[in-house]
């Protein structure tokens, strides 16, 4: 009778005199405040904003994928750019070849004109433009106006500009030149070339001095600006060492003194091509030198640190950016690879973690840096940046570098009543360590290289114009503010 009477009380009496489950707790968060400052906005990001830059030596393989594989989809999907061939291999490895012409001693390989060609129906299928760096290593003045005339002969309008060597103000350690070698001997080199160069093929634009880092540029640049009149300054950073002691880690990539040093280096660069009236690429760049660290560059921690550096790059008016890479090496620093001889061989290259920054930061393209004014906990390691777009919409860029289990950010966005609520478009990653399961806006990359933007996103409301954001450690996320219409509008 008793097993009857069980059966018989209802189901939902019996639920309800279960225990119930206890909820976890909602975590812990802090509060931050950002409102819109005075002060004009910036001018706009410039269209070829973002960019890619790889050794010499990866020209043949890269450029052979113009014809099969998914580098053009990948590039396409960035919208326009700039390639930039350079590196140690353009100064100690590769040569010019030319027939009848013997490849020199110290070559261990050599461009050659299809290899231009390549490349130049590659930058035509993708709409990208090519910046060349010319060897300058080995004197060589007649070899480097003949592979000039080739590369624009080969890329036309698809040549953005040639540099000549890959960090020059770094020779003497690489043993390339004897010592004294300061901007003065350089620059009587660069007119040697220069004026070979012009006799054979006339109005190719000049890009450099390429300098390894911002101290060199404070003469290099400044020389370059005055004597030689390039079309655009470039330099290189790269915050940690390969060599550094304590060893680089996640944690330092991601501090807050790192991005205090990036912001020096970065106002030094500037004040040369300002003074200098010449805009400033970062024509290379990535997270630590010496081809990366396994672990912490083809790690979600790269696409944290590569975001934050290129939006404040937008906001404080760099050109462009190129994210060194190595499309054979996925365990370096490089936003595409090819996991296996069996991909590389048919271009079939998978985007790393930093390739997501790069997706997230073309919604920027075009638009002005907005001043803002952030208010926040001491401890709280974010990095928030404003852009306005051409219909008047604001983006805010939030970047939360706190490691997983720490507080959560509440962010509250001062817009005013003048705007609806917002959209969410979140960068995640199931931890900074994590090199595979990156996100972007639930969305990963496909294996053809084709990312698609869910049609509709997480949107958040406007509450007496404050719009509040919550941000899980360790995540990233691009939030959209759109205007009210105007009355009678």
């Amino acid at each position: 009778m008793a097993l009857l009477a069980l059966a018989l009380v209802p189901a939902a009496a019996l639920a309800s005199a279960r225990p119930k489950r206890r909820q976890p707790p909602p975590p812990p968060t802090i509060p931050l405040a950002v409102s819109l400052a005075e002060g004009e906005p910036g001018p706009p990001v410039a269209q070829n904003f973002l960019g890619l830059s790889f050794e010499v030596a990866s020209l043949p393989q890269l450029a052979g994928y113009a014809g099969g594989g998914d580098l053009v989809t990948l590039l396409r999907s960035l919208g326009k750019g700039v390639l930039r061939f350079g590196g140690v291999t353009a100064d100690e490895d590769v040569a010019w070849g030319e027939a009848p012409n013997p490849r020199p001693a110290w070559a261990s390989s050599a461009i050659e004109a299809p290899d231009l060609d390549e490349l130049g129906r590659l930058a035509s299928e993708s709409e990208w433009h090519v910046l060349l760096t010319i060897g300058f290593g080995h004197f060589e003045p007649q070899a480097a106006a003949h592979e000039a005339a080739a590369a624009k002969a080969a890329l036309g309008p698809w040549l953005e500009a040639i540099e000549l060597g890959n960090e020059p103000d770094s020779y003497t350690t690489h043993g390339l030149r004897p010592r004294p070698w300061t901007f003065v001997q350089y620059d009587e080199q660069v007119a040697v070339y220069r004026n070979l160069i012009e006799a054979l093929a006339p109005g190719i634009p000049l890009a450099g001095p390429d300098t390894s880092g911002s101290r060199a540029y404070e003469s290099w640049g400044l020389g370059e600006a005055i004597y030689q009149r390039p079309i655009m300054l470039t330099g290189h950073h790269y915050p940690l060492s390969c060599n550094q002691q304590p060893p680089p880690s996640i944690a330092q990539l991601l501090s807050p003194p790192i991005r205090a040093l990036e912001e020096a280096s970065l106002r030094r660069y500037l004040f040369i091509a300002q003074e200098g009236e010449l805009p400033f690429r970062m024509d290379e760049t990535n997270s630590v030198s010496c081809g990366g660290v396994p672990a912490i560059s083809n790690t979600f921690a790269s696409a944290l640190w590569a975001l934050s550096f290129m939006t404040k790059a937008m906001s404080m008016g760099v050109t462009g950016i190129n994210f060194e890479g190595n499309p054979n090496n996925c365990g370096g620093y490089t936003p595409l690879c090819a996991p296996s001889s069996e991909a590389a061989a048919a271009g079939a290259l998978q985007a790393q973690p930093e390739w997501y920054a790069l997706l997230l930061a073309r919604a920027l393209i075009g638009e002005q840096p907005l001043a803002i004014s952030v208010t926040s906990p001491d401890h709280a390691n974010m990095v928030v940046d404003a852009f306005r777009a051409g219909d008047g919409a604001l983006q805010f860029v939030l970047i939360d570098d706190d490691p997983p289990g720490d507080y959560h950010a509440a962010v509250a966005l001062h817009v005013g009543a003048g705007f609806h609520g917002a959209s969410v478009l979140s960068l995640t990653a199931p931890s900074p360590q994590a090199t595979s399961g990156v996100l972007l806006g639930g969305r990963a990359v496909s294996a053809g290289g084709i990312w698609t933007q869910p049609a509709r996103l997480p949107r958040l409301p406007n509450k007496g114009g404050t719009i509040t954001v919550e941000m899980p450690p360790s995540s990233a996320a691009l939030v959209t503010v759109s205007p009210r219409a105007h009355a009678g509008g």
